[in-house]
């Protein structure tokens, strides 16, 4: 079950300051609390979450979304099935359906449920068993924070060897941000680093569509962080490429596979193309929990597709005149529309791999792999 409640922020406050998910104990049972990304930025309101179902809502509807905070998430519901009592096996398998091109997503339930089982198989008690699915929700959202500053870090490193001199334009694509992450983001964190050294001249916001994540959330917290931004209609980038206006383009990702084919939210595949054709670094930022070594290569990922309401209706729920979806109508009744979350962005067309370990150039399935092993070892000393 979800309940939600509005909250109230300052106008000065940061995206870093307001937390994207958080675990509760209020004297009615624990609760996962998420900032509702669905209503931002017009409104923050919290949509708290007392079972697995109402998580893998919020899972699918967006509300909480991006690859490492739906790992966080994914593990935080595992530990909230078992401290509800609830199967926590139906529980995880739910979970992880939820969203299956987000990696991140399987490997947060699978780590939580670990825990629970080998505590369970030690103690036969399902309270420890709770307990230690909940350190180890607990654990990853931790190493997700520190994972986020070192990406943060190798990005801004790599930066500034492409492009010396600093007065960066970077062009970004979805969200990437605080609102994804246990810290403050993937590739948007190597931009605020770049703002924070002063070597930041513009950054450029897809507006991602259909559901406008760059519009809504990425622009959102570039304001609240004091950047100087830009917002662009995703169609509108090629003209910033022609006119020289795009030094390096950064992306998340959320699965990579073993060859390094990279599976961003739909619309970066484009950008790669041009960004080759102009001769434009293309980088992308993503913990070594996105690499999926499992999957051979770009083929092997499953593309996630989504409702066409999405494509054929604008949200916008103050206007009385709503589609099938909730929406305001922009398609004629009937329309069938093409909607990929996702597409696929081949080795060839990207400059660097970044991880919290280093980054990966050229990137290779060798040069993959080694980053990987580096990566889990910084993780783990």
């Amino acid at each position: 079950m979800a309940d939600q409640q509005a909250r109230t922020s300052s106008g000065d406050k940061r995206p870093s300051d307001i937390p994207a998910i958080r675990w509760e104990e209020p004297p009615e049972g624990p609760v996962l609390a998420l900032l509702d990304q669905t209503r931002l930025p017009a409104e923050e309101v919290e949509l708290v979450c007392t079972d697995a179902a109402a998580l893998v809502e919020a899972i699918r509807s967006l509300a909480v979304r991006g690859a490492p905070l739906l790992g966080i998430a994914g593990a935080y519901g595992v530990a909230l099935a078992a401290a509800r009592g609830f199967d926590v096996i139906e529980a995880a398998r739910a979970l992880e359906e939820a969203r299956p091109t987000a990696v991140n997503l399987s490997v947060g339930v699978r780590r939580a449920e670990a825990a629970y089982q080998a505590a369970l198989a030690r103690t036969g008690d399902p309270t420890a068993g709770a307990m230690a699915a909940l350190a180890a929700a607990r654990a990853l959202h931790q190493e997700d924070a520190e994972a986020s500053a070192r990406m943060a870090a190798h990005g801004l490193a790599l930066l500034d060897e492409l492009l010396p001199g600093g007065g960066h334009r970077i062009l970004t694509h979805c969200n990437t941000g605080a609102l994804v992450s246990g810290g403050e983001g993937t590739a948007f964190a190597v931009a605020l680093a770049a703002h924070r050294a002063g070597r930041l001249r513009r950054l450029w916001v897809d507006e991602t569509r259909p559901l406008l994540q760059g519009a809504r959330l990425t622009a959102y917290e570039a304001a609240r962080n004091g950047m100087a931004y830009s917002l662009l209609t995703d169609n509108a980038a090629g003209s910033l490429f022609a006119a020289g206006e795009v030094d390096a383009v950064l992306i998340g990702a959320d699965r990579i596979a073993a060859d390094g084919s990279v599976a961003n939210k739909v619309g970066s595949y484009p950008l790669a193309v041009l960004a080759r054709y102009h001769h434009v670094p293309f980088i992308v930022v993503a913990p070594v929990t996105t690499v999926d070594l499992d999957t051979p290569d770009g083929a092997s990922i499953e593309v996630e597709q989504r409702p066409g309401f999405e494509v054929t209706e604008v949200m916008a729920p103050q206007v009385p005149v709503a589609g099938p979806g909730g929406g305001l109508p922009v398609a004629p009744l009937g329309t069938q529309a093409y909607n990929p979350a996702f597409d696929v962005t081949p080795p060839e067309l990207v400059t660097a791999i970044v991880t919290e370990g280093g980054a990966a150039s050229p990137v290779t399935a060798e040069s993959l792999a080694e980053l990987c092993t580096k990566s889990r070892q910084v993780t783990t000393t």
